[in-house]
C-alpha cells in the first residue's frame, strides 16, 4: 500500500476546510482499510481524505459526499492532480444520497452540517459487520452527539475516542515557536 500522509501544501485548497496531515495519517490509521473497501467520506471538504483513503483502497472504491459547490470542485480537482480513479464525487448534503450507496467496510465523517444523528442512522444500515466508522470532530458538541449515539447501540458498536493537539514550531526571528492547530477528537466505532 503507498504511504499516507500527502503533505497539506499538495493539495488545492481554496477556502474548504481541510483535515490536516497527521489527523489525517491518524485516521487512516485507525481506520484499517483494505485493499478492496469501500469507504464513504462524509462531508469530504476538499477531499484530502478521500483521497488518502482511496490510495489504500486501491482495489475497492471512496464515495465523497459534500454539499458545497465549491468544495465538490476542489475534490475533484484534487482526485485528477493525485490520478485517483476509485473516487466518486458526490453533490448531496447527508444523510441525502447514502441509501442509494453500495454497502461498505468504513466510513469517514468529517462535516454532518448538524445532521451527525441521521447520518449515522442511515450508514448503520449499510455499514458491514466489522466495518468501522470515524469520526473527527472539532467540537465538543459534536462529539458527544457521537458518543451518546454509540452508547445508545452498544449492543451493535464498540467505540473508543483520542483527542489530539498538533503544534508546528515556526520561526520568529531567532527563536522557534509552537504554533498550535486546533485539537481534534477522532472517534472510532467498530460495528460488531
Amino acid at each position: 500500500m503507498p504511504d499516507i500522509g500527502i503533505p497539506d501544501e499538495e493539495f488545492l485548497r481554496g477556502d474548504v476546510p481541510m483535515t490536516k496531515q497527521e489527523v489525517r495519517i491518524l485516521t487512516i490509521a485507525k481506520a484499517r482499510l483494505h485493499p478492496t473497501d469501500i469507504i464513504y467520506d462524509i462531508g469530504a471538504g476538499t477531499g484530502s481524505l478521500s483521497i488518502e483513503a482511496a490510495r489504500q483502497a486501491l482495489t475497492g472504491h471512496v464515495y465523497a459526499l459534500e454539499r458545497k459547490a465549491e468544495a465538490v470542485a476542489l475534490i475533484r480537482a484534487n482526485a485528477e492532480k493525485f490520478q485517483t480513479t476509485n473516487l466518486t464525487v458526490l453533490e448531496r448534503e447527508a444523510p441525502d444520497g447514502i441509501a442509494e450507496l453500495p454497502p461498505c467496510d468504513c466510513v469517514l465523517i468529517g462535516g454532518s452540517g448538524s445532521q451527525l444523528a441521521a447520518i449515522l442512522k442511515s450508514v448503520d444500515s449499510k455499514l458491514r459487520s466489522g466495518g468501522r466508522i470515524m469520526l473527527n470532530c472539532i467540537t465538543v458538541q459534536t462529539l458527544l452527539s457521537a458518543i451518546n449515539y454509540f452508547r445508545a447501540q452498544r449492543v451493535t458498536y464498540s467505540y473508543d475516542t483520542i483527542q489530539v493537539q498538533i503544534n508546528r514550531l515556526r520561526q520568529i526571528g531567532p527563536y522557534d515557536m509552537a504554533q498550535a492547530q486546533n485539537p481534534i477528537y477522532i472517534l472510532c466505532a467498530e460495528k460488531q
